[in-house]
């Protein structure tokens, strides 16, 4: 068969195989892309759960100093007569909301699924049991950081298989040529799975 028939047949199939991984690497991109803003939203939504769970702590901690001071008044007998009933009764609430803010606290730390439907004190958009917790999020930010990860180490193979099969079209010497065109294929079809799997655990 005449060279330069083998020549055009070579170009043409090398030129459809790098087409079909371009195309591919081009949908990693996108993947990647999600992955990175996924993973933002996360770390974001992390940080404002735990600023969040953060004021509870204060509130929560600002109510015991109060119940304490109460507590060394009543024991110190500096009140009495009705006003000693009185601060029963306001220890008695301010309990009431640490223990409220403990539960608050919980499920905005692990999120409503975690605490259970029992434990749910919270709503969202008036809704109760919607809060994704803290903890969740950072799973999350994490799952979406590896996934971004796994992505560009797809998208480094997918190009280094396109300059493979640039560097196989442009040469002439069978033997070197088809070595490339291997190594296109190779570092593709490593792009390729690698790229699949990704998109069957996201």
């Amino acid at each position: 068969m005449n060279k330069d028939i083998l020549q055009n047949r070579f170009e043409v199939i090398c030129g459809l195989v790098l087409a079909i991984f371009a195309s591919i690497l081009a949908v990693v991109q996108i993947g990647s892309g999600q992955a990175g803003g996924d993973e933002l939203k996360a770390i974001n939504e992390k940080s404002s759960a735990y600023q969040w769970y953060q004021s509870k702590s204060i509130k929560e901690s600002l109510l015991e100093g109060q119940i304490g001071l109460l507590e060394t008044l009543l024991k110190s007998n500096s009140i009495q007569g009705k006003d000693t009933a009185a601060l029963y009764e306001n220890i008695h609430k301010m309990q009431q909301k640490i223990t409220r803010y403990e539960k608050e606290k919980d499920e905005i730390l692990r999120g409503s699924i975690e605490v259970g439907e029992a434990n749910w004190v919270q709503e969202k958009d008036g809704k109760m049991g919607q809060i994704t917790g803290a903890q969740e999020w950072e799973k999350l930010a994490d799952k979406a950081g590896y996934i971004g990860d796994q992505f560009d180490l797809a998208s480094l193979f997918l190009q280094l298989c396109l300059v493979m099969g640039g560097v196989a079209l442009v040469i002439h010497k069978p033997t070197t040529k088809w070595t490339f065109f291997g190594l296109m294929i190779a570092l593709g079809t490593l792009g390729t799975l690698l790229s699949i799997y990704i998109y069957t655990i996201s």
